[in-house]
C-alpha cells in the first residue's frame, strides 16, 4: 500500500499564508492589497480579498501614509500615547460628538490606524471604536466621555471643527 502524504489542513495553509504576509511586509512596503496578492500569489498563495483583509485585520497590520505597515508589537502606555498623537495628527480631519458617541472622519484609508491606535491608548471613557475605510465611530461610556474624547483629539478645538 503506498503512503499518503498528508494533505495540509486550513490552519496550517491560513499560518503558512500569514507568516508569508509578514515576510513580505518586512521586506517592501505594498501600497494595496492587490499588490500583496500578486506577490502572494508569486508565492504559490492563493488568496481572495476579504481572506486577505481578514489575515491583515488579524495580524494588526495597518495600512499607513506610504502603505501597509507592520504592528509594533505591544506598546507601553507612553509609546501608545505618542502613537496616538502621531495618528490624529497624521489622519483626524474632523471630530463630532453625538450623544455617547464620537464620529472622527479621516482621508481615505485613515480610519483603521486611527481608530487602532486609540483603542491601544485604552483612553477613560472609550469602551471601544469600529474603523471603516474614513470614518471612525468611538463608543464612549456616556456623553460627558464623548465630548471629552472631542476636546482631547483635537486639542480644545470646538466640536466638529475641521482640519
Amino acid at each position: 500500500m503506498p503512503s499518503r502524504t498528508p494533505t495540509p489542513t486550513l490552519t496550517t495553509d491560513r499560518d503558512e499564508r500569514r507568516q508569508r504576509i509578514l515576510h513580505l511586509l518586512e521586506r517592501e512596503r505594498l501600497k494595496s492589497q492587490a499588490d500583496l496578492q500578486d506577490r502572494l500569489a508569486d508565492a504559490g498563495f492563493d488568496v481572495n480579498q476579504a481572506t486577505l483583509s481578514r489575515d491583515l485585520r488579524d495580524l494588526g497590520v495597518v495600512k499607513g501614509p506610504e502603505g501597509y505597515e507592520l504592528p509594533q508589537g505591544t506598546l507601553s502606555p507612553q509609546s501608545a500615547t505618542q502613537s496616538l498623537w502621531h495618528a490624529v495628527h497624521t489622519w483626524l480631519v474632523s471630530a463630532t460628538a453625538a450623544q455617547n458617541l464620537v464620529v472622527l472622519r479621516t482621508p481615505a484609508g485613515g480610519a483603521q490606524p486611527l481608530g487602532l491606535a486609540i483603542d491601544k491608548a485604552a483612553l477613560p471613557g472609550v469602551v471601544g471604536t469600529i474603523a471603516g475605510d474614513d470614518t471612525v465611530l468611538a463608543v464612549c461610556a456616556d456623553a460627558a466621555k464623548a465630548r471629552s474624547l472631542v476636546r482631547q483629539l483635537t486639542g480644545n478645538r470646538k466640536e466638529g471643527d475641521s482640519r
